[in-house]
């Protein structure tokens, strides 16, 4: 897909739009709902390995990119890559029902009450461009009181993070999914309301007929 410098402007704002640019700090538990990128699982390893939280909860059973192309849950497949990125398994927490993103949050909220863990900080990994979903999501979604939601991502641009099966079409139908969502789940009930400022607007109308 060839790409005028104006849209590739338009990209930039609303790529960047969807990151969070937390500052992160030590948690209770870095929480990792499950996807088709396993280099989330890979930024969760390298998070855990520098200290920031004692537990990795993966979360995840076969979603709609993912069903048919892993061979177990996303939680398992995830927790694979962290444990062959050195994480121990006695760091490893696995959610393995959930279908959607409501239920890795409400899923993984049951399972931690369940085992006893209390939890008032969490380090939440995603896909870049799902931060803001993610953040949005858990904060209308989880259960209990928490004291801090800090999310993260690989942190890649968007060319950056492509690669040959998430590829620029694919990646960019995504972004514009993910910022629908952040415009109406909110009157569904299933995240916070967002603050979208005209910029990013305006971006999203550019963008929107190169993902029709």
């Amino acid at each position: 897909m060839a790409m005028s410098k104006h849209l590739y402007q338009h990209l930039e704002t609303l790529w960047q739009y969807m990151q969070m640019g937390h500052q992160l700090t030590s948690a209770d538990v870095i929480f990792v709902p499950g996807s088709n990128d396993t280099r989330v699982a890979e930024v969760a390893a390298a998070l855990y390995h520098k200290g920031l939280a004692p537990l990795i909860v993966f979360s995840g059973g076969h979603g709609r990119f993912t069903d048919g192309i892993f061979e177990h849950s996303e939680a398992v497949t995830f927790a694979q890559v962290a444990k062959d990125c050195g994480v121990p398994s006695d760091a490893l927490l696995l959610e393995p029902r959930s279908t959607n993103s409501g239920e890795n949050v409400q899923f993984t909220y049951e399972l931690l009450k369940k085992k006893g863990i209390e939890v008032r900080k969490v380090i939440l990994v995603q896909k870049p461009y799902m931060e803001r979903r993610a953040y949005a999501t858990f904060m209308k979604q989880w259960p209990g009181e928490i004291e801090s939601l800090q999310v993260t991502s690989t942190g890649d641009n968007f060319f950056d993070y492509l690669t040959e099966d998430l590829t620029l079409d694919f990646v960019l139908g995504a972004l514009i999914g993910d910022f629908e969502r952040i415009q109406h789940y909110p009157e569904k009930g299933y995240q916070i309301e967002q603050p979208i400022p005209p910029e990013v607007e305006a971006a999203y109308q550019a963008l929107k007929p190169l993902a029709a």
